[in-house]
């Protein structure tokens, strides 16, 4: 990195220039009402500057938050704004803010780990960040699919209105679905309203975005977000209505939502991009190709403190292995270490006892979460397993990890 720039820590007054940044790096506008929602979740505190002489020339975030990771919740450092100047491009500020933030980090000793969203897949890796979860996208022809279960009875009732207004039962729905759901993130009131802005200048010509709850004999059992665009061919109506979430605490609740959202007046098609890998839709409806599905990749986890990480979390089957850890960045995670546990507890101590197997801490997070199985990077040759003892049935999980939003 040249000698005339220097790392900082944000400040408040800071703000305005790292949105400025970051609508160069993205492409886009941080202006109006989401301008304001990500001054409320800002964190001065835990943002990193590269300072060329005033110039805000690179910057990365980390929000505090909790992480729903296999049997447990734990913080997690959540790394966003991350971006460097094109006329700062090639010169190691993005490493050098990425090394910076990740000894910060650890130093602080309050999160085991960190979790991002990669804008290109090839760039984290190299600073310890693994692919732990994918998702599916849909692009439903709703006109041409049926579900084929019936409706559940006694049959719930559905209520629509304005997000803000249903937040109360929103954010009650959300709470007790999150423990469950590995990848999803904890969200108090302003990381709600982070999620709920709905600036106009952001719809791309749709309506704004509407709720939807579902009410069981005993209170509300599910909710549902989306909008629609307005479309007319000349076959007709063409609308898409655009799912963002949909939380439901039991199938008849699912799929009480789901009969809703493909059966809106007008629209010919359905799109939801944050589907589960393991999402119920596929096996409800007669038609399955009509979905539209395809994979892509969501979060990427970064082990911070190894023996912290895989003591917090939970495993599917007994476990007591032997993990030899690379990590060139932070090196107190590099070494043995003696992993025992299983679906109750764990604990993990550094030992001197042989490897069974041999991993770096990106391959570490990339199966963290479950989604990415060991055995799958040991045929890939990243992971080396040293002995029989293999562990990848533990490191899995009962549900595929997934994640509801994009911070």
């Amino acid at each position: 990195m040249d000698d005339g720039i220097r790392l900082r820590p944000g400040t408040h007054e800071d703000f305005p220039a790292i949105c400025d940044l970051l609508g160069v790096v993205f492409h886009e506008e941080f202006e109006g009402e989401a301008k304001a929602a990500e001054r409320d979740v800002f964190e001065p505190e835990r943002s990193l500057v590269a300072d060329d002489s005033g110039l805000v020339a690179g910057h990365a975030q980390a929000f505090s938050r909790e992480l729903t990771v296999p049997g447990a919740i734990v913080p997690a450092a959540h790394i966003s704004g991350v971006g460097v100047q094109p006329t700062h491009r090639r010169r190691g500020l993005l490493t050098a803010l990425m090394h910076r933030q990740l000894h910060d980090i650890a130093a602080a000793g309050r999160e085991p780990l960190a979790v991002l969203w990669a804008s290109e897949t090839t760039i984290y890796p190299r600073f310890g960040y693994g692919a732990a979860a994918s998702r599916l996208t849909f692009d439903v022809m709703n006109r041409e699919v049926r579900l084929t279960v019936p409706p559940v009875e006694p049959a719930g009732r559905l209520r629509m209105g304005d997000p803000f207004a249903l937040l109360s039962d929103l954010g009650k729905l959300y709470e007790q679905a999150r423990a469950g759901r590995v990848g999803w993130s904890e969200r108090d009131d302003r990381w709600w309203r982070f999620v709920l802005t709905d600036a106009k200048d952001d719809r791309d010509g749709a309506t704004k975005r509407y709720a939807v709850v579902h009410d069981g004999p005993s209170g509300p059992t599910g909710y549902a977000l989306w909008r629609v665009k307005h479309a007319w061919s000349h076959h007709g109506p063409d609308a898409e209505v655009q799912v963002r979430e949909v939380v439901a605490a039991d199938p008849g609740t699912y799929q009480a939502l789901w009969r809703f959202l493909l059966g809106i007046d007008l629209s010919r098609r359905v799109t939801f991009t944050m589907g589960a890998v393991d999402e119920p839709l596929p096996h409800l409806i007669d038609e399955p190709r009509r979905l539209g599905l395809s994979l892509t990749d969501s979060l990427f986890v970064r082990l911070v403190d190894v023996p912290a990480a895989l003591a917090a979390r939970r495993y599917r089957a007994p476990v007591d292995v032997v993990l030899e850890v690379e990590d060139p960045i932070l090196p107190a995670n590099a070494g043995r270490w003696r992993l025992t546990g299983g679906p109750d507890g764990a604990a993990c101590v550094r030992t001197g006892d042989p490897a069974d197997l041999t991993a770096t801490v990106t391959d570490l997070g990339a199966a963290y979460l479950g989604g990415t199985s060991l055995s799958t990077l040991t045929a890939a040759g990243r992971v080396r397993l040293l002995t029989g003892n293999d562990p990848s049935l533990a490191f899995g999980w009962h549900r595929a990890p997934s994640a509801t939003e994009v911070f």
